[in-house]
């Protein structure tokens, strides 16, 4: 069986290290590679994740990273930069109106694009929502970055918690109308005990020890749907 883990810089491994953004060895792609040969399994999972990648980048390299791979199941997890914004812009102009990088029905229609043609190729879709973010420290890491100035706007379009949390309930409402496997990573980090150890110091990168609770998440999400069904495929 093979697995491609498809999506940004969550998928690719970065973490915010000692002022840094770094590529970290344990990965989530790795741990679940990791669990799934410490079971006796034989599973390929390839690691198609690429830094700063909103659902527009993702569209545009799926032929390539997951239609020619040909796996059984694709995991995407996407968002964090759609809803993001233009910093620079916001910091020179506090004042005015600024879009997401990809607005919301955008990034709706390229997620709904890529599910058509998952399923088209015979391979199953999997939606990993948006792991939680820390407003604080992002707030912090940003108005360091660019200017204070960007916190007044921030504030003007309800937080950037709300925001992202915004992006992530159209992204399970998307996975329960297209009737395609979801796996509730935000959840399971806010469960798993103190989120500031789990997100790393830019408050929106998870640590070593995030991304091992994201990883045991899906990984016991895809043994469940295969326990019950005998395979993880879907309509």
């Amino acid at each position: 069986m093979k697995i491609v883990c498809f999506g940004d810089s969550l998928t690719r491994g970065v973490s915010f290290v000692k002022g840094r953004l770094r590529i970290i060895k344990n990965n989530y792609p790795q741990i679940l590679q990791q669990l799934f040969s410490e079971s006796n399994q034989e599973v390929s999972v390839l690691n198609k994740g690429v830094f700063n990648d909103n659902s527009q980048l993702l569209l545009s390299r799926l032929a390539k990273d997951v239609i020619e791979e040909k796996p059984n199941y694709v995991i995407i997890e996407i968002g964090g930069n759609d809803c993001n914004f233009k910093w620079d812009e916001v910091a020179q102009n506090p004042w005015g109106k600024h879009e997401a990088i990809v607005p919301m029905n955008q990034y709706l229609e390229n997620l709904k694009t890529m599910i058509s043609n998952i399923k088209q190729n015979d391979i199953t879709p999997v939606i990993a929502t948006l792991p939680p973010l820390d407003p604080v420290r992002y707030y912090k890491n940003i108005s360091e970055r660019y200017s204070p100035a960007i916190s007044h706007w921030i504030s003007e379009v309800g937080g950037i918690d709300y925001w992202h949390g915004l992006y992530n309930r159209n992204l399970n409402k998307l996975a329960e109308e297209y009737n395609v496997l979801k796996i509730d990573v935000r959840s399971a980090l806010k469960k798993a005990g103190d989120l500031f150890e789990f997100i790393s110091d830019d408050g929106i990168h998870l640590t070593a020890a995030g991304y091992k609770i994201l990883s045991e998440e899906i990984y016991s999400n895809l043994e469940k749907w295969s326990s019950k069904d005998g395979n993880l495929q879907t309509g």
